[in-house]
Protein backbone atom coordinates (compact mmCIF):
# COMPACT_ATOMS: atom_id res chain seq x y z
CA UNK A 1 0.00 0.00 0.00
CA UNK A 2 1.41 3.36 -1.08
CA UNK A 3 1.79 5.91 1.76
CA UNK A 4 1.26 9.55 0.83
CA UNK A 5 3.81 11.80 2.58
CA UNK A 6 2.33 14.26 5.06
CA UNK A 7 3.91 17.18 3.20
CA UNK A 8 2.14 16.15 -0.02
CA UNK A 9 -1.23 15.84 1.74
CA UNK A 10 -0.75 19.26 3.37
CA UNK A 11 0.20 20.79 0.03
CA UNK A 12 -3.06 19.51 -1.44
CA UNK A 13 -5.30 20.50 1.44
CA UNK A 14 -3.83 23.91 2.28
CA UNK A 15 -5.09 25.73 -0.88
CA UNK A 16 -8.64 24.46 -0.38
CA UNK A 17 -8.69 25.33 3.33
CA UNK A 18 -7.26 28.81 2.66
CA UNK A 19 -9.80 29.37 -0.10
CA UNK A 20 -12.76 28.34 2.02
CA UNK A 21 -11.64 30.53 4.93
CA UNK A 22 -11.23 33.52 2.63
CA UNK A 23 -14.59 32.81 0.98
CA UNK A 24 -16.31 32.83 4.38
CA UNK A 25 -14.91 36.21 5.40
CA UNK A 26 -17.43 38.47 3.59
CA UNK A 27 -20.36 36.73 5.26
CA UNK A 28 -18.67 37.16 8.63
CA UNK A 29 -18.43 40.91 7.98
CA UNK A 30 -22.22 41.07 7.85
CA UNK A 31 -22.98 38.84 10.83
CA UNK A 32 -22.77 39.46 14.58
CA UNK A 33 -21.10 37.23 17.15
CA UNK A 34 -17.65 36.65 18.55
CA UNK A 35 -17.12 33.26 16.93
CA UNK A 36 -15.93 34.95 13.74
CA UNK A 37 -12.88 36.21 15.65
CA UNK A 38 -11.39 32.73 15.23
CA UNK A 39 -11.73 33.06 11.44
CA UNK A 40 -10.13 36.50 11.44
CA UNK A 41 -7.37 35.36 13.78
CA UNK A 42 -6.53 32.26 11.72
CA UNK A 43 -6.16 34.20 8.49
CA UNK A 44 -4.36 37.12 10.18
CA UNK A 45 -1.67 34.96 11.79
CA UNK A 46 -1.30 32.79 8.71
CA UNK A 47 -0.79 35.89 6.57
CA UNK A 48 1.67 37.28 9.11
CA UNK A 49 3.58 33.99 9.07
CA UNK A 50 3.80 34.08 5.28
CA UNK A 51 5.16 37.63 5.28
CA UNK A 52 7.79 36.74 7.87
CA UNK A 53 8.86 33.25 6.83
CA UNK A 54 8.07 32.88 3.11
CA UNK A 55 10.39 34.73 0.74
CA UNK A 56 8.29 33.94 -2.34
CA UNK A 57 5.17 35.25 -0.60
CA UNK A 58 6.95 38.52 0.20
CA UNK A 59 8.06 38.87 -3.42
CA UNK A 60 4.48 38.36 -4.66
CA UNK A 61 3.08 40.69 -1.99
CA UNK A 62 5.46 43.39 -3.22
CA UNK A 63 3.38 43.61 -6.40
CA UNK A 64 0.81 45.57 -4.38
CA UNK A 65 3.46 47.66 -2.62
CA UNK A 66 2.31 51.18 -3.63
CA UNK A 67 -1.18 50.55 -2.29
CA UNK A 68 0.01 48.77 0.86
CA UNK A 69 2.25 51.76 1.58
CA UNK A 70 -0.74 54.05 1.13
CA UNK A 71 -2.67 51.94 3.65
CA UNK A 72 0.16 52.37 6.14
CA UNK A 73 0.15 56.13 5.56
CA UNK A 74 -3.60 56.25 6.22
CA UNK A 75 -3.17 54.33 9.47
CA UNK A 76 -0.34 56.61 10.63
CA UNK A 77 -2.21 59.75 9.59
CA UNK A 78 -5.27 58.60 11.51
CA UNK A 79 -3.14 58.12 14.62
CA UNK A 80 -1.59 61.58 14.16
CA UNK A 81 -5.05 63.10 13.69
CA UNK A 82 -6.26 61.55 16.94
CA UNK A 83 -3.19 62.74 18.83
CA UNK A 84 -3.31 66.20 17.30
CA UNK A 85 -6.94 66.74 18.24
CA UNK A 86 -6.66 65.08 21.64
CA UNK A 87 -9.31 62.49 20.82
CA UNK A 88 -9.96 59.16 22.46
CA UNK A 89 -8.25 56.11 20.98
CA UNK A 90 -11.54 54.34 20.31
CA UNK A 91 -11.62 56.53 17.17
CA UNK A 92 -8.68 54.42 15.98
CA UNK A 93 -10.83 51.28 15.80
CA UNK A 94 -11.56 51.26 12.06
CA UNK A 95 -8.12 52.52 10.91
CA UNK A 96 -6.53 49.74 12.96
CA UNK A 97 -8.61 47.18 11.03
CA UNK A 98 -6.56 48.09 7.95
CA UNK A 99 -3.54 46.47 9.62
CA UNK A 100 -5.46 43.22 9.90
CA UNK A 101 -6.33 43.18 6.20
CA UNK A 102 -2.76 44.04 5.23
CA UNK A 103 -1.79 40.73 6.84
CA UNK A 104 -4.80 38.74 5.56
CA UNK A 105 -4.02 39.88 2.01
CA UNK A 106 -0.80 37.85 2.20
CA UNK A 107 -2.90 34.65 2.12
CA UNK A 108 -3.69 35.54 -1.50
CA UNK A 109 0.01 34.95 -2.30
CA UNK A 110 -0.70 31.22 -2.01
CA UNK A 111 -2.34 29.00 -4.66
CA UNK A 112 -6.12 29.15 -4.20
CA UNK A 113 -9.10 27.29 -5.62
CA UNK A 114 -10.46 30.42 -7.28
CA UNK A 115 -13.79 28.92 -8.45
CA UNK A 116 -14.63 28.19 -4.81
CA UNK A 117 -13.66 31.69 -3.77
CA UNK A 118 -15.97 33.25 -6.37
CA UNK A 119 -18.76 30.90 -5.31
CA UNK A 120 -18.30 32.00 -1.71
CA UNK A 121 -18.77 35.66 -2.66
CA UNK A 122 -21.88 34.87 -4.69
CA UNK A 123 -23.32 32.68 -1.94
CA UNK A 124 -22.88 35.50 0.58
CA UNK A 125 -24.92 37.79 -1.69
CA UNK A 126 -27.64 35.13 -1.91
CA UNK A 127 -27.77 34.55 1.87
CA UNK A 128 -28.07 38.26 2.61
CA UNK A 129 -30.66 38.63 -0.15
CA UNK A 130 -32.77 35.85 1.35
CA UNK A 131 -32.52 37.48 4.78
CA UNK A 132 -33.79 40.76 3.30
CA UNK A 133 -36.66 38.96 1.54
CA UNK A 134 -37.65 37.31 4.82
CA UNK A 135 -37.47 40.60 6.73
CA UNK A 136 -39.59 42.48 4.21
CA UNK A 137 -42.24 39.92 3.29
CA UNK A 138 -42.49 37.83 6.47
CA UNK A 139 -41.52 40.25 9.25
CA UNK A 140 -43.12 43.28 7.63
CA UNK A 141 -40.03 45.48 7.69
CA UNK A 142 -40.48 48.49 5.43
CA UNK A 143 -36.76 48.52 4.64
CA UNK A 144 -34.79 45.29 4.96
CA UNK A 145 -31.75 45.69 7.21
CA UNK A 146 -29.84 42.39 6.96
CA UNK A 147 -28.38 40.18 9.68
CA UNK A 148 -26.20 42.72 11.47
CA UNK A 149 -27.61 46.06 10.44
CA UNK A 150 -30.16 48.64 11.54
CA UNK A 151 -32.01 51.54 9.97
CA UNK A 152 -28.71 53.44 10.02
CA UNK A 153 -26.92 50.66 8.12
CA UNK A 154 -29.27 49.81 5.25
CA UNK A 155 -27.37 51.97 2.77
CA UNK A 156 -24.09 50.20 3.47
CA UNK A 157 -25.87 46.83 3.41
CA UNK A 158 -27.27 47.56 -0.06
CA UNK A 159 -23.84 48.53 -1.36
CA UNK A 160 -22.30 45.45 0.28
CA UNK A 161 -24.80 43.12 -1.42
CA UNK A 162 -24.52 44.85 -4.79
CA UNK A 163 -20.72 44.54 -4.81
CA UNK A 164 -21.01 40.79 -4.17
CA UNK A 165 -23.86 40.44 -6.68
CA UNK A 166 -21.81 42.14 -9.36
CA UNK A 167 -19.13 39.52 -8.76
CA UNK A 168 -21.79 36.90 -9.54
CA UNK A 169 -22.63 38.68 -12.78
CA UNK A 170 -18.94 38.73 -13.74
CA UNK A 171 -18.68 34.97 -13.14
CA UNK A 172 -21.80 34.00 -15.09
CA UNK A 173 -20.56 35.94 -18.12
CA UNK A 174 -17.26 34.04 -18.26
CA UNK A 175 -17.25 31.51 -21.14
CA UNK A 176 -14.94 29.22 -19.12
CA UNK A 177 -17.61 28.67 -16.46
CA UNK A 178 -19.88 25.68 -17.00
CA UNK A 179 -23.66 25.99 -17.28
CA UNK A 180 -24.49 24.67 -13.77
CA UNK A 181 -22.16 27.18 -12.15
CA UNK A 182 -23.45 29.97 -14.38
CA UNK A 183 -26.96 29.23 -13.17
CA UNK A 184 -25.68 29.20 -9.58
CA UNK A 185 -24.03 32.62 -9.95
CA UNK A 186 -27.09 33.98 -11.78
CA UNK A 187 -29.43 32.89 -8.97
CA UNK A 188 -27.14 34.29 -6.29
CA UNK A 189 -26.76 37.60 -8.12
CA UNK A 190 -30.54 37.87 -8.61
CA UNK A 191 -31.21 37.21 -4.91
CA UNK A 192 -28.54 39.68 -3.84
CA UNK A 193 -29.82 42.42 -6.12
CA UNK A 194 -33.42 41.81 -5.15
CA UNK A 195 -32.43 42.03 -1.49
CA UNK A 196 -30.58 45.27 -2.16
CA UNK A 197 -33.71 46.69 -3.78
CA UNK A 198 -35.68 45.81 -0.65
CA UNK A 199 -33.45 48.12 1.39
CA UNK A 200 -34.78 51.00 -0.76
CA UNK A 201 -31.36 52.65 -0.62
CA UNK A 202 -31.19 55.05 -3.53
CA UNK A 203 -27.47 55.83 -3.61
CA UNK A 204 -26.16 52.26 -4.02
CA UNK A 205 -28.89 51.41 -6.54
CA UNK A 206 -27.96 54.41 -8.67
CA UNK A 207 -24.25 53.61 -8.38
CA UNK A 208 -24.92 50.04 -9.49
CA UNK A 209 -26.30 51.16 -12.86
CA UNK A 210 -22.97 52.33 -14.40
CA UNK A 211 -21.11 49.49 -12.66
CA UNK A 212 -23.50 46.91 -14.12
CA UNK A 213 -23.25 48.54 -17.55
CA UNK A 214 -19.47 48.28 -17.27
CA UNK A 215 -19.69 44.54 -16.58
CA UNK A 216 -21.87 44.06 -19.66
CA UNK A 217 -19.54 46.19 -21.78
CA UNK A 218 -16.43 44.32 -20.61
CA UNK A 219 -18.06 40.96 -21.36
CA UNK A 220 -19.01 42.01 -24.89
CA UNK A 221 -15.57 43.45 -25.60
CA UNK A 222 -13.65 40.46 -24.23
CA UNK A 223 -15.77 37.65 -25.71
CA UNK A 224 -17.02 39.42 -28.86
CA UNK A 225 -20.41 37.84 -28.09
CA UNK A 226 -23.65 39.74 -27.55
CA UNK A 227 -26.25 37.12 -26.69
CA UNK A 228 -25.25 36.19 -23.12
CA UNK A 229 -24.62 39.79 -21.95
CA UNK A 230 -27.95 40.93 -23.40
CA UNK A 231 -29.77 38.05 -21.70
CA UNK A 232 -28.15 39.02 -18.38
CA UNK A 233 -29.13 42.65 -18.92
CA UNK A 234 -32.74 41.67 -19.61
CA UNK A 235 -32.69 39.45 -16.52
CA UNK A 236 -31.51 42.36 -14.37
CA UNK A 237 -34.30 44.55 -15.72
CA UNK A 238 -36.83 41.81 -14.91
CA UNK A 239 -35.51 41.52 -11.32
CA UNK A 240 -35.73 45.29 -10.86
CA UNK A 241 -39.22 45.45 -12.37
CA UNK A 242 -40.40 42.58 -10.16
CA UNK A 243 -39.09 44.35 -7.07
CA UNK A 244 -40.85 47.58 -8.02
CA UNK A 245 -44.11 45.73 -8.68
CA UNK A 246 -43.98 43.65 -5.50
CA UNK A 247 -43.20 46.70 -3.39
CA UNK A 248 -46.23 48.57 -4.76
CA UNK A 249 -44.20 51.47 -6.10
CA UNK A 250 -42.42 52.30 -2.82
CA UNK A 251 -39.01 52.42 -4.54
CA UNK A 252 -40.33 54.66 -7.32
CA UNK A 253 -41.85 57.00 -4.75
CA UNK A 254 -38.49 57.32 -2.97
CA UNK A 255 -36.76 58.21 -6.23
CA UNK A 256 -39.49 60.68 -7.18
CA UNK A 257 -38.99 62.44 -3.86
CA UNK A 258 -35.38 63.37 -4.73
CA UNK A 259 -36.23 66.13 -7.21
CA UNK A 260 -38.96 67.61 -5.04
CA UNK A 261 -36.76 67.78 -1.93
CA UNK A 262 -33.86 69.33 -3.84
CA UNK A 263 -36.12 72.04 -5.31
CA UNK A 264 -37.79 72.88 -2.00
CA UNK A 265 -34.71 72.78 0.25
CA UNK A 266 -34.01 75.95 2.22
CA UNK A 267 -32.55 76.91 5.59
CA UNK A 268 -36.10 76.85 6.99
CA UNK A 269 -37.16 73.59 5.32
CA UNK A 270 -34.65 70.82 6.03
CA UNK A 271 -36.95 67.88 6.79
CA UNK A 272 -36.59 64.76 4.67
CA UNK A 273 -33.65 62.52 3.76
CA UNK A 274 -32.49 64.59 0.78
CA UNK A 275 -32.97 67.99 2.44
CA UNK A 276 -31.10 66.77 5.51
CA UNK A 277 -28.23 65.68 3.30
CA UNK A 278 -28.10 69.10 1.64
CA UNK A 279 -28.05 70.75 5.06
CA UNK A 280 -25.30 68.42 6.28
CA UNK A 281 -23.23 69.12 3.18
CA UNK A 282 -23.60 72.86 3.74
CA UNK A 283 -22.37 72.49 7.32
CA UNK A 284 -19.57 70.14 6.24
CA UNK A 285 -18.31 72.64 3.66
CA UNK A 286 -18.23 75.30 6.37
CA UNK A 287 -16.28 72.99 8.69
CA UNK A 288 -13.76 72.30 5.94
CA UNK A 289 -13.31 75.98 5.12
CA UNK A 290 -12.78 76.78 8.80
CA UNK A 291 -10.28 73.93 9.28
CA UNK A 292 -8.73 73.28 5.83
CA UNK A 293 -5.39 71.89 7.02
CA UNK A 294 -6.07 69.71 10.05
CA UNK A 295 -9.84 69.23 9.92
CA UNK A 296 -11.95 68.91 13.05
CA UNK A 297 -10.80 65.37 13.85
CA UNK A 298 -11.87 61.82 13.07
CA UNK A 299 -15.58 61.18 13.76
CA UNK A 300 -16.08 64.73 15.06
CA UNK A 301 -18.58 65.97 12.48
CA UNK A 302 -21.46 65.25 14.87
CA UNK A 303 -19.84 67.30 17.62
CA UNK A 304 -19.19 70.16 15.21
CA UNK A 305 -22.76 70.03 13.90
CA UNK A 306 -24.24 70.19 17.39
CA UNK A 307 -22.14 73.26 18.14
CA UNK A 308 -23.45 74.90 14.97
CA UNK A 309 -27.04 74.05 15.93
CA UNK A 310 -26.56 75.73 19.31
CA UNK A 311 -25.23 78.83 17.55
CA UNK A 312 -28.22 78.87 15.21
CA UNK A 313 -26.02 78.24 12.15
CA UNK A 314 -27.48 74.82 11.34
CA UNK A 315 -30.89 73.19 11.48
CA UNK A 316 -31.64 71.01 14.48
CA UNK A 317 -32.94 68.37 12.04
CA UNK A 318 -29.33 67.23 11.46
CA UNK A 319 -28.18 67.34 15.10
CA UNK A 320 -28.68 63.56 15.34
CA UNK A 321 -26.18 62.76 12.59
CA UNK A 322 -22.56 61.82 13.31
CA UNK A 323 -21.42 61.80 9.68
CA UNK A 324 -22.18 64.10 6.71
CA UNK A 325 -23.46 61.36 4.33
CA UNK A 326 -20.60 61.90 1.90
CA UNK A 327 -17.31 60.04 2.21
CA UNK A 328 -15.47 62.87 0.47
CA UNK A 329 -16.84 65.55 2.77
CA UNK A 330 -16.19 63.24 5.74
CA UNK A 331 -12.52 63.02 4.77
CA UNK A 332 -12.27 66.77 4.22
CA UNK A 333 -14.00 67.59 7.51
CA UNK A 334 -12.08 65.04 9.57
CA UNK A 335 -8.62 65.56 8.09
CA UNK A 336 -8.67 68.69 5.98
CA UNK A 337 -6.88 68.74 2.63
CA UNK A 338 -4.48 65.89 3.59
CA UNK A 339 -7.41 63.68 4.59
CA UNK A 340 -9.22 64.37 1.30
CA UNK A 341 -6.07 63.66 -0.73
CA UNK A 342 -5.61 60.33 1.05
CA UNK A 343 -9.20 59.32 0.27
CA UNK A 344 -8.81 60.25 -3.39
CA UNK A 345 -5.65 58.14 -3.54
CA UNK A 346 -7.43 55.30 -1.72
CA UNK A 347 -9.95 55.15 -4.57
CA UNK A 348 -7.75 56.39 -7.42
CA UNK A 349 -4.73 54.10 -7.07
CA UNK A 350 -6.64 50.80 -7.21
CA UNK A 351 -8.92 52.11 -9.96
CA UNK A 352 -5.87 52.69 -12.17
CA UNK A 353 -4.26 49.40 -11.11
CA UNK A 354 -7.33 47.32 -11.94
CA UNK A 355 -8.34 49.26 -15.07
CA UNK A 356 -4.97 48.46 -16.65
CA UNK A 357 -5.59 44.73 -16.23
CA UNK A 358 -9.28 44.12 -16.98
CA UNK A 359 -8.46 43.06 -20.55
CA UNK A 360 -5.48 40.87 -19.70
CA UNK A 361 -5.14 37.78 -21.87
CA UNK A 362 -5.14 35.62 -18.73
CA UNK A 363 -8.79 35.16 -17.78
CA UNK A 364 -8.02 34.73 -14.06
CA UNK A 365 -6.16 38.04 -13.99
CA UNK A 366 -8.85 39.83 -15.99
CA UNK A 367 -11.59 38.45 -13.72
CA UNK A 368 -9.76 39.47 -10.53
CA UNK A 369 -9.13 42.94 -11.97
CA UNK A 370 -12.79 43.31 -12.96
CA UNK A 371 -14.01 42.36 -9.49
CA UNK A 372 -11.52 44.77 -7.93
CA UNK A 373 -12.47 47.58 -10.30
CA UNK A 374 -16.19 47.15 -9.66
CA UNK A 375 -15.60 47.12 -5.90
CA UNK A 376 -13.70 50.40 -5.91
CA UNK A 377 -16.09 51.94 -8.43
CA UNK A 378 -19.11 51.14 -6.28
CA UNK A 379 -17.49 52.62 -3.19
CA UNK A 380 -16.27 55.72 -5.02
CA UNK A 381 -19.73 56.41 -6.50
CA UNK A 382 -21.69 55.60 -3.35
CA UNK A 383 -19.29 57.80 -1.42
CA UNK A 384 -20.62 60.85 -3.23
CA UNK A 385 -23.90 60.77 -1.30
CA UNK A 386 -23.22 58.42 1.62
CA UNK A 387 -20.55 57.43 4.10
CA UNK A 388 -19.22 54.07 2.96
CA UNK A 389 -16.24 53.47 5.25
CA UNK A 390 -17.51 54.43 8.68
CA UNK A 391 -18.89 51.02 9.68
CA UNK A 392 -16.92 47.81 10.05
CA UNK A 393 -19.00 45.84 7.51
CA UNK A 394 -18.37 47.92 4.35
CA UNK A 395 -14.94 49.05 5.57
CA UNK A 396 -13.82 45.42 5.87
CA UNK A 397 -15.17 44.38 2.47
CA UNK A 398 -13.38 47.25 0.72
CA UNK A 399 -9.92 46.50 2.10
CA UNK A 400 -10.40 42.74 1.89
CA UNK A 401 -11.31 42.74 -1.82
CA UNK A 402 -9.08 45.60 -2.91
CA UNK A 403 -5.91 44.34 -1.21
CA UNK A 404 -6.82 40.72 -1.94
CA UNK A 405 -7.39 41.22 -5.66
CA UNK A 406 -4.17 43.22 -6.01
CA UNK A 407 -2.08 40.52 -4.33
CA UNK A 408 -3.93 37.79 -6.23
CA UNK A 409 -3.14 39.46 -9.54
CA UNK A 410 0.49 39.75 -8.50
CA UNK A 411 0.55 36.00 -7.74
CA UNK A 412 -1.15 35.07 -11.02
CA UNK A 413 1.32 37.17 -13.00
CA UNK A 414 4.30 35.72 -11.10
CA UNK A 415 3.17 32.11 -11.65
CA UNK A 416 1.85 32.39 -15.22
CA UNK A 417 3.83 30.40 -17.81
Amino acid sequence: MRVVPHATVAARIAPLVSTLLLALLPLSFATPGRAKAALFGTLFFYGLYLLIANRQARAIYAGARPFTWLCWVIVLYSAANILGHGLRWNEFDLPSHILMFLAIAAVFTQPLRLPWFWRGLSLTAAVLGLVCIYQHYFQGAERASGIDASDWGVIELAMFMLVLSLNGVVQLLRPQVGLPMRLFHALCAALGMFGALLTQSRGPLLACVPAFALVIGFAIYRTRRWREPVIVLVGAVVVAAAAVFLMRGEIVARFDAIGHEVRTYSSTDTQGAVRERLEMWRVARRAFLEHPVTGVGIDQFGTYTQSQVKLGRASDSIAKYEHPHSEYLEAAVAGGIPGLILLLLLFGMPLVFFARRVFDSDDAIATSATVGLLTVMMYALCGLTDNVLYRAMPHSLFFFLTLGMMVQISRLRATSP
